[in-house]
């Protein structure tokens, strides 16, 4: 099972927010592209980077942190935020990264286009509060089912998918185990990020019995930062 760190850039700092409000938003370190060496450092083999000014924005903010970033790094990252048009796609495509993650712009027409035109270029970011798709930087709940969207998708030709549990995303709660169960028994061959919530070797422990059934890995922010969960360590033991 992949064991992704989270890396989240606002006002080109590392941060964590509570459930997505900018208005909660901690401090981890005011040089992100060292806190992705140091991950890469200890062991991990992707890092997830979320560009909050440009989920707010609607329009990639951070792409000269970003470029530094996969020039640093030997490791793939996989970013989001802010990606609403294929023009901002390819801001990051010219940067050579290799997984394009979007969630928003899924929802415009000109989505099925791209999925054509880039292939296998781009994962879907579901994020979700009490099984409604969220979207526009989480400022907007739909009243899409989350496992609707996901299903179309799915149909479309993209089969990996992040989903995030807003509810849970910074509580530091325990992932919504329930949700990822429901989602992969409807969807036979999906490949699942669970994202949000995770707090503890135990929950990658209770996560890990989902692998077989589709779940591909999780990705972790606040409990690493906070040294309830050690990344070498959730590597060594699950990755």
């Amino acid at each position: 099972m992949l064991i992704i760190p989270a890396i989240d850039i606002k006002d080109g700092k590392c941060v964590r927010l509570l459930q997505g409000d900018p208005d909660k938003e901690t401090v981890y370190s005011g040089n992100p592209v060292e806190m992705a060496r140091r991950f890469e450092d200890e062991g991990a083999s992707l890092i997830h980077v979320v560009d909050l000014d440009g989920a707010f924005q609607g329009t990639p903010v951070n792409t000269d942190i970003i470029a530094s970033m996969t020039e640093a790094l030997k490791i793939p990252v996989e970013i989001g935020g802010g990606i609403r048009t294929e023009e901002s796609a390819k801001i990051y495509m010219d940067l050579g990264i290799k997984r394009i993650i979007v969630g928003t712009l899924i929802f415009h027409g000109s989505f099925k286009n791209l999925i054509d035109k880039f292939g296998n270029i781009f994962i879907a970011g579901i994020d979700a509060k009490n099984s409604l798709v969220a979207t526009h930087g989480w400022k907007k709940v739909s009243a899409v089912k989350s496992i609707d969207i996901i299903k179309d998708i799915f149909a479309a030709g993209i089969h990996e998918v992040i989903y995030t549990d807003i509810s849970t995303d910074g509580m530091l709660s325990g992932p919504n185990i329930e949700a990822l169960q429901d989602i992969l028994r409807e969807i036979k061959g999906i490949e699942l990020i669970a994202s949000g919530g995770i707090s503890s070797m135990s929950d990658i422990e209770r996560l890990s019995r989902l692998e077989k059934e589709g779940l591909k890995g999780c990705i972790i922010g606040k409990a690493i930062y906070d040294g309830r969960i050690d990344l070498p360590e959730a590597i060594s033991n699950f990755g």
